[in-house]
């Protein structure tokens, strides 16, 4: 039974977490960082305990020390949000060998759909769509240019091991493929101590869209319709919506049973989420899955009427899920934007101290905070200091709402990306729907600072 749970987390993930353990009750644990120390998530919770260093290797990676305060602090389970430990089997286990609840799938699970080599194995298995490619890791530039001529360029160089677009890289002729090769290699190899690489057909001016579904340990598994992550710089995600303004029904449902058997086919529980590529003509590839939750779940939560961490703790607790797919209904439309302290005009993170804080407030406006108006943003994490989510009865309804709210969203002392999230909101292009994956690179002029 779960009565108290440790976040392995931080920032506005961790406050999220929080929020909901708090309504049902169960007690909270935060572990943070020394420059955490001031962050909100700490005086949130219950207990907090103080892991190590600002470095990340020294705290939120720490995993025997993250095991140490669990047990002192005499928690039943430990939720591991997304990013940092979330994905990391050997993190699963060490919590089960612990006797402790690992809230998210079993350990042999994120080995497997971690690695997208295997996951693409996995995915073909089970007869889920996939693009185009070659589902073994390549050796070198010479092997990778021989298959890519057989699939035809352009083709998308990635690491077997990847995410964020680490790795990652579109490829339109053999030389670019020679140099690229290495140097995405040595990358992975870097970041995710793999260099595994692989290759997919590209798929030109493609949506990507993912399904969330939600799977308990009696076999019952439902899918939480899509959301769809179109619009991102550097393979990084920018704006999420949901429903998607470009599915149909057909597709839709098409898209929705495919997730439900590829879960089943792995023996997947708990909330999970499988990211499709969709072209022109509405045919949908396998991408890959993410054993977690997502940053975007909010929107999911808004047009369904469900809180996912509710449900993510509910099937760790050993609960069947207490309704069925025709009980899922979707109602209205979502829009999350994630803002970073980032330089405007170069991208670059941009940490500082927030001198002024003010937030827009209004009808289907839902705020995730990582910061207040006091708050340092550190240079040793991911620079997304919040998100805001903005609901309505219809999308243009959600867009002329956030629209508003972008415009009364105040953050002084730092320089952060409201300038893009504003000119792609009120671009035409995006209230058209126009929202494939080179929205940025075809439509957003230069941000000025």
């Amino acid at each position: 039974m779960i009565n108290k749970i440790l976040i392995a987390n931080r920032g506005e993930i961790a406050s999220r977490i929080i929020r909901t353990c708090k309504e049902l009750g169960i007690g909270t644990v935060a572990i943070y960082s020394e420059a955490d120390s001031e962050s909100p998530f700490v005086s949130y919770a219950d207990e907090a305990y103080l892991l190590g260093g600002s470095r990340v290797q020294e705290s939120y990676l720490n995993v025997a020390k993250i095991l140490d305060i669990a047990k002192e602090a005499k928690v039943d389970a430990i939720h591991p949000g997304y990013g940092f430990l979330s994905e990391n089997a050997d993190f699963a286990q060490s919590c089960e060998a612990a006797g402790l609840i690992f809230i998210g799938p079993k350990p042999d699970v994120i080995q497997q759909m971690g690695n997208k080599v295997e996951a693409r194995k996995k995915m073909e298995e089970a007869g889920i769509p996939l693009v185009p490619g070659f589902s073994r890791p390549l050796t070198d530039s010479m092997e990778a240019a021989a298959v890519a001529e057989k699939i035809g360029y352009p083709i998308m160089l990635k690491a077997s091991a990847g995410g964020g677009g680490i790795g990652m890289q579109a490829i339109t002729n053999e030389e670019e493929l020679s140099k690229a090769f290495e140097g995405n290699q040595k990358r992975a190899q870097l970041f995710f101590g793999n260099g595994d690489m692989f290759i997919e057909k590209l798929i030109e001016k493609p949506r990507h869209i993912e399904i969330q579904v939600l799977a308990d340990k009696f076999g019952n598994a439902v899918y939480l319709w899509e959301r769809e992550c179109s619009i991102q710089r550097r393979h990084q995600k920018v704006v999420e919506e949901a429903p998607s303004s470009f599915l149909d029904e057909e597709t839709r449902r098409k898209m929705g049973e495919a997730a439900i058997k590829a879960v089943q086919s792995i023996g997947y529980h708990n909330a999970g989420t499988l990211e499709f590529l969709v072209d022109v003509n509405k045919k949908f590839y396998f991408l890959e899955m993410n054993t977690r939750l997502q940053v975007e779940h909010p929107v999911t939560e808004e047009i369904t009427g469900l809180d996912l961490v509710e449900q993510q703790i509910k099937i760790a607790n050993g609960e069947k899920l207490s309704f069925t797919q025709e009980n899922v209904k979707r109602q209205g439309h979502a829009i999350e934007v994630r803002i970073y302290a980032e330089d405007p005009k170069t991208f670059y993170p941009a940490p500082g101290k927030i001198t002024g804080l003010s937030l827009p407030e209004g009808e289907g406006i839902r705020h995730e905070l990582a910061v207040q108006a006091t708050s340092v943003v550190s240079h040793f994490y991911d620079p997304m200091i919040a998100k805001l989510v903005v609901s309505g009865a219809t999308r243009e309804i959600a867009i002329d709402r956030l629209k508003e709210a972008l415009e009364n969203y105040k953050v002084e002392g730092i320089k952060t990306n409201l300038p893009l999230l504003k000119e792609i909101i009120e671009h035409e292009a995006y209230y058209q729907g126009d929202t494939t994956t080179d929205f940025i690179n075809k439509y957003i002029k230069k941000i000025k600072v």
